[in-house]
């Protein structure tokens, strides 16, 4: 904390001067001020890191308590002087008092400072001075060049320009030394960060600067010099080196070397991780490309390299190459059991084929042939998943050269276990989707088989009986009906296939045509069902024919589940909003445990042949439409199956129930 302190003070000392000899001012109250607190803050360092060092010979630290008392007066006295004679209107106090009460102050503020560095430099460990050395050199100059400054103003009673003018030079120069001793000691960190962001930009920024005053010299050289040609050779040779500027300023090359001097020369560690997590994950979750190029692109980009291929494990259990980028496509499968894959799932390790070709003794593997096809070829990423090797990247060599050290190397491996994730959760996803689609097509596949087992079944039970009533008008009648109703309902089924299961739009229709139509085409059995309708001008708004496919199964189903002596009776009529189909009959029932368990469950039955698909199939559409199915039955006392529909046009909304 003392170090930035005294570094503000300083920067605040050096401004404030700098702008008085802009201007011309002479010396004032607020200059010897800022000089007294500039020296009191070195002081006050030099002070903090010899108080360290005593406390750690000296638990007590009793000794140091006289010391800081006589800094401190000493201190107090200078500005106390100071501020005495600024506010004095004598001008013969001015002339001799004035300058030489601050010149001997100055002098003693120097003295106590070269002391304090030299108790400072005396008092560390032998051990530890090569981190303070170049501190103890740089503060130790500031205040000999004061103590140099104010001996000569002293003997000379005035203060020389040429060295009162080089005393900003000075203090300039022994900023690098405080700042090597401050990287040295992290105890002295400023609690400031510089970003690699920042100093990459101001690295080019400054190159530019420094390029641009370049070229801008020259170009006056030119000028001065070319004669009669002077002014063109200046224009021409300033446009070619701006266009040099451009073209260097936008190679990947160029800032792909400064990014990666700045991180080696200038940070402890290579990576900002903050920006570099952020960036890959950018990459992978962003992009023009497909997600297995950003991967490449997203591992690429950690090592300045331009591009690489990506394989991926496929079913058939080899790894196969899936991608390339700024490469040309590579060949050649690997098998998951070849040592070159073992290795890369045991190890976990980047292969580092420069690394390898130098010393294959390392590695111990033989690498594959298709890997020394691929031109520039330089590290093999793993992609870990779970532990297993779920695909690997080569990428090829870098535009500026980067070491594969530690660091780098587990960058690599973490990110490339990242990118394992992104990827396996990619192909699960598009694995999915083919699952739905199949799922879809076969769940279609159910219900138009389901739809044809009803068709044959009618057919069936008619060929059954033609045999009895062949010679009977009204079976003959009720045959043709029947045939013609089953041949249209087979051609609706054909386009609905052909079509690619388009939606069926609804439509308001009249619930009481729909029943006599389902009702007549369920009538050419023995057992009749009974049609009574209470409200026949009921209305909803549904596809005609799911709707009546879902009636006609329930009534079916009726049927089937009642002896020849009982009785099916479908009756429609009206509550409150909503339309009432009531399907029942005196069949053998169902259980209450099989109706909450099993009833509604796709592919249970307790028919022989059924395939448990209508009931399913019949509550789903009805659901859609805002209605719902209840269902009342007991072993041996029969079914009541109740469709409960939203009237059209009604004024309530959404799915509610009735009464």
């Amino acid at each position: 904390m003392m170090l930035l302190v005294a570094c503000l003070l300083s920067v605040l000392w050096a401004a404030f001067f700098a702008y008085q000899a802009n201007q011309n001012a002479p010396l004032s109250l607020s200059s010897d001020v800022l000089e007294i607190l500039r020296n009191a803050g070195w002081t006050g360092f030099l002070v903090v890191l010899l108080g360290l060092h005593q406390q750690e010979k000296n638990s007590s630290g009793a000794r140091t308590s006289p010391v800081l008392t006589a800094i401190a007066l000493l201190y107090t006295g200078c500005l106390f002087i100071t501020a005495y004679s600024h506010g004095k209107d004598d001008p013969a106090f001015h002339a001799t008092g004035d300058f030489t009460s601050n010149i001997v102050g100055s002098l003693a503020m120097a003295i106590l400072g070269m002391i304090l560095v030299e108790q400072v430099y005396r008092n560390t460990p032998l051990r530890q001075r090569w981190g303070i050395k170049f501190a103890c050199l740089g503060i130790g100059g500031i205040f000999a060049y004061d103590f140099y400054l104010y001996s000569d103003a002293l003997l000379l009673k005035q203060i020389n320009p040429e060295i009162w003018a080089a005393r900003g030079i000075i203090n300039a120069l022994v900023v690098p030394l405080i700042a090597v001793s401050a990287a040295r000691n992290p105890d002295w960190s400023l609690g400031i960060a510089v970003s690699r962001r920042i100093l990459f930009y101001s690295a080019a920024l400054f190159g530019a600067a420094a390029y641009l005053l370049a070229m801008a010299a020259t170009g006056y050289y030119l000028r001065f010099f070319g004669g009669s040609w002077g002014t063109v050779m200046q224009v021409s040779f300033l446009f070619g080196a701006i266009v040099l500027l451009l073209a260097v300023l936008f190679s990947g090359t160029l800032r792909s070397w400064l990014r990666v001097f700045i991180s080696k020369h200038f940070f402890s560690y290579n990576y900002d991780y903050r920006e570099e997590w952020l960036h890959f994950t950018r990459t992978l979750a962003e992009g023009e490309h497909g997600l297995e190029e950003r991967v490449i692109q997203a591992l690429a980009q950690l090592v300045e390299s331009p591009g690489g291929s990506l394989w991926i494990r496929k079913e058939s259990g080899s790894f196969e190459p899936v991608a390339h980028l700024n490469i040309s496509p590579a060949g050649g499968a690997e098998s998951s059991s070849s040592p070159f894959c073992q290795f890369l799932e045991n190890k976990e390790w980047v292969i580092d084929l420069g690394e390898y070709a130098a010393g294959p003794e390392k590695y111990a593997i033989p690498l594959p042939q298709w890997l020394h096809a691929i031109s520039r070829a330089w590290l093999v990423v793993p992609l870990i998943q779970h532990r297993k090797l779920f695909g690997f990247v080569v990428l090829v060599q870098p535009r500026s050269k980067v070491k594969l050290n530690w660091e780098v190397s587990d960058l690599l491996k973490v990110a490339g276990k990242q990118a394992a994730s992104y990827l396996a959760q990619h192909e699960a996803a598009n694995a999915l989707m083919v699952a739905r689609q199949f799922e879809s097509f076969n769940r279609m596949s159910t219900f138009v088989v389901h739809d044809l087992k009803n068709l044959v079944s009618q057919l069936s039970l008619l060929l059954s009986n033609a045999e009895k009533h062949r010679k009977n008008p009204e079976f003959q009648q009720d045959m043709i009906e029947t045939v013609y109703l089953s041949v249209q309902k087979m051609r609706r089924l054909l386009e609905k296939l052909s079509s690619g299961d388009s939606p069926e739009k609804p439509a308001p229709l009249v619930i009481a045509e729909l029943l006599q139509e389902v009702v007549k085409s369920k009538s050419i059995t023995e057992l009749k069902p009974v049609l009574e309708i209470l409200d026949p001008d009921l209305s909803v708004y549904a596809n005609a024919a799911r709707l009546e496919r879902v009636v006609g199964h329930l009534i079916q189903n009726a049927i089937e589940a009642t002896a020849r002596n009982g009785q099916v009776w479908v009756r429609l009529m009206r509550k409150n909003d909503f339309a009432v189909i009531e399907i029942k009959d005196t069949g053998h029932g169902m259980s209450e445990k099989f109706i909450r368990e099993k009833l509604f469950k796709p592919f249970e039955s307790t028919k022989s042949a059924g395939m448990g698909i209508g009931v399913f199939e019949s509550r789903e559409y009805v659901s859609e439409l805002g209605g719902k199915v209840e269902v009342s039955s007991s072993a041996s006392n029969g079914t009541i199956f109740r469709i409960i529909l939203p009237l059209y046009g009604a004024r309530t909304v959404g799915i509610q129930k009735a009464g």
